[in-house]
Formats: C-alpha cells, sequence, structure tokens
C-alpha cells in the first residue's frame, strides 16, 4: 500500500510540474504586446521580436495585420518548409527515410534494458528502504535521508 501511494505521489508532482510548464508555454505572457492608438487604428509592439503590427478596429473587433517585409518574410519561411515537406514526402514513399542501418542494434538494445533494469531495481530497493525506515520510526515523524 505505501509504495502504491509513493508512486501516486511521485505521478501526481510529474503531472503537476509538466502540466503547470506546458501551460506557461502556451499562454502568451500579458506583459508581450503593447498597443498604441494611431491615425488609423492601432500600432502593437511585439516586446519580445520587436515586431510592430498594424491594427484596425472594425465592428468591435480589433484586425491585426502583418507589415509587408514581415508578411514576406513569412512567406518565404513557408515555401522553404512546403520543399522541404515535399522532400520528406518523397523519402517516405521512396521508403530512404528509414534504413535498416538507422534501427539501434540487438546489443544496444540489450545494453539500454540492462540500464533500464539496474534503474528500476535502485529505484524500488528505496522503496522498500523507506517502507523499513517508516515502519521504525515514530509516527508523524520524517527520516533523515540527506
Amino acid at each position: 500500500m505505501a509504495i502504491r501511494k509513493i508512486m501516486m505521489t511521485a505521478l501526481t508532482v510529474t503531472v503537476l510540474l509538466f502540466g503547470h510548464s506546458a501551460a506557461e508555454a502556451q499562454q502568451p505572457s500579458q506583459d508581450r504586446y503593447s498597443l498604441e492608438r494611431s491615425e488609423s487604428g492601432f500600432v502593437r509592439l511585439d516586446r519580445q521580436t520587436g515586431a510592430v503590427t498594424l491594427c484596425t478596429e472594425a465592428e468591435r473587433t480589433l484586425t491585426c495585420r502583418m507589415a509587408a517585409d514581415e508578411r514576406a518574410a513569412y512567406d518565404e519561411d513557408l515555401a522553404r518548409l512546403e520543399k522541404r515537406m515535399e522532400a520528406l514526402e518523397k523519402q517516405i514513399a521512396g521508403g530512404t527515410a528509414a534504413k535498416s542501418g538507422d534501427l539501434p542494434s540487438d546489443a544496444e538494445i540489450d545494453r539500454s534494458i540492462g540500464i533500464m533494469e539496474r534503474f528500476m531495481r535502485a529505484f524500488f530497493n528505496l522503496v522498500q528502504e523507506f517502507q523499513g525506515e517508516e515502519q521504525r520510526t515514530e509516527p508523524g515523524t520524517i527520516p533523515d535521508r540527506t
């Protein structure tokens, strides 16, 4: 029962940590952009990249469009990525994307499994050690593991 409790606690902490950092990465900072009123609408400044975008307000909606030079750079990147994608699709169709030499050998797989096995044994030995210390210590005290 204690092993299950430790494993569930570790899993919960991992999910909370990774979930929090993923949410932060997806949510832009409120301080990233600044809006200034101009004659024809608004100018939006991206404080991270320095990009300036012109925005207009129509029907209570703010619409921002890229400047001409930004749009040209965007189109160039898009064309470059499309070419790369076409090349990769040709490799996959021709069967050249995954050569047998790219796969790990049996010896490499055995070595990896051995490493994972040693890791898991060490982890479960620690769990058993904690269980033993838990039984030997008084309730409410925390064993010293420094």
